[in-house]
């Protein structure tokens, strides 16, 4: 019979068992340590001393420890809400629900550690998540980790992360013959979203930004747009069924995401032909009404099909328009805010490729020093 309020028995054997808590399952599950001795007391300080050695320490005697992982998850995710973009509260929500409770909710938060997340991290790869879905996964995770760490002060146990390697993928970029023929495809019987898409390809304007775009952020007479906002759909929590979404617009991505762009002159001209001279139009409809971002990728999926273009998304425009600014000798800082980025490094690292005929060229300069 175990001793009152201990968990220490005396077994048929005759010796005495006591088990202690020792960490805690995937599953929330507790694991238990035994520890065995010829007397109650002999039995006891072993527990003991075995309780002292584990890094995460004995747990508090209070009611936040009754709580499991999934209930700091929720309480973070509504202290975000107030203080992020409906976006992001959106990502994170999706994020939590679909990978990180089912996996670690039941966890008891002082029993979480390093190796439990390590071994949910390559459970996330095994199911086929690409290392950069993983390693923003991650992130939500490790944010969620820092709001209950702060409800356990000087006990919560210290959990590292190793963010999984993510390979440089290039991007893919139009060579100048693909632009070319890309854009006399779009001049051709042009209509309000073939002239969207080719106004993208001369400014690098994002999907987003081009579908929330209205011609009263259009300057002819100083040759400029103004990006103050971007379009999305996400889903709409007011719905009674959860797979309801709704189109959302909103301020850009982030603050360098606000910006003014001069528009050349070829391209001004352009957009004096479509201008409806209704402030309130929007660019690709010509008319009060919308057109959301996918069903402009299915119109950019035609169109580069009939050009005989392959692997080509919205975001090839945009990589596009940067190389191309960088192979005419675009000062970095002036594309990084056009694009508006929020340092040079991005518009560096992730939006600019060398074509074979600009490294060609750079590498002769080398014979103007004799190699």
């Amino acid at each position: 019979m175990a001793r009152k309020g201990e968990n220490i028995f005396k077994r048929k054997d005759g010796r005495w068992e006591a088990r202690y808590v020792k960490g805690y399952e995937l599953s929330g599950k507790i694991k238990y340590g035994f520890c065995y001795g010829k007397t109650y007391r002999e039995a006891k300080e072993k527990a003991a001393r075995c309780k002292a050695a584990l890094l995460t320490g004995a747990p508090l005697p209070t009611a936040k420890n009754r709580h499991r992982f999934a209930y700091f998850c929720q309480e973070w995710l509504q202290l975000e809400r107030g203080r992020v973009k409906e976006s992001t509260y959106v990502k994170y929500d999706g994020v939590l629900k679909k990978h990180i409770l089912p996996k670690l909710g039941g966890c008891f938060p002082l029993g979480i550690s390093t190796q439990l997340v390590e071994r949910f991290k390559q459970e996330l790869l095994a199911e086929g998540l690409s290392a950069k879905t993983t390693r923003d996964i991650l992130v939500v995770l490790h944010t969620a980790l820092k709001y209950t760490a702060s409800c356990f002060p000087g006990v919560f146990p210290a959990v590292e992360i190793a963010y999984p390697n993510e390979p440089k993928k290039e991007a893919r970029v139009l060579s100048l013959e693909e632009q070319q023929r890309f854009m006399a495809y779009l001049q051709t019987d042009m209509d309000n979203c073939k002239f969207g898409i080719l106004l993208a390809l001369l400014t690098g304007l994002r999907i987003g930004e081009l579908c929330a775009l209205q011609w009263e952020n259009v300057s002819l007479q100083d040759r400029t747009i103004q990006v103050k906002a971007t379009m999305q759909r996400l889903r709409d929590y007011d719905a009674v069924d959860d797979k309801k979404t709704k189109v959302v617009i909103s301020s850009p991505k982030t603050g360098a995401s606000i910006r003014v762009i001069p528009l050349t002159e070829s391209a001004a001209e352009l957009c004096g032909w479509f201008d409806p001279h209704r402030p309130a139009a929007f660019l690709l409809t010509g008319t009060e009404q919308f057109m959301e971002p996918r069903q402009v990728q299915k119109r950019l999926a035609r169109y580069t099909k009939n050009c005989g273009l392959e692997g080509v998304h919205f975001h090839t425009i945009r990589h596009t328009f940067a190389t191309r600014c960088v192979e005419a000798g675009f000062e970095i800082k002036s594309l990084s805010e056009i694009l508006g980025h929020a340092s040079t490094t991005i518009t560096l690292n992730r939006y600019v490729h060398s074509s074979m005929e600009m490294k060609r060229a750079n590498m002769n300069k080398l014979a103007s020093v004799g190699l």
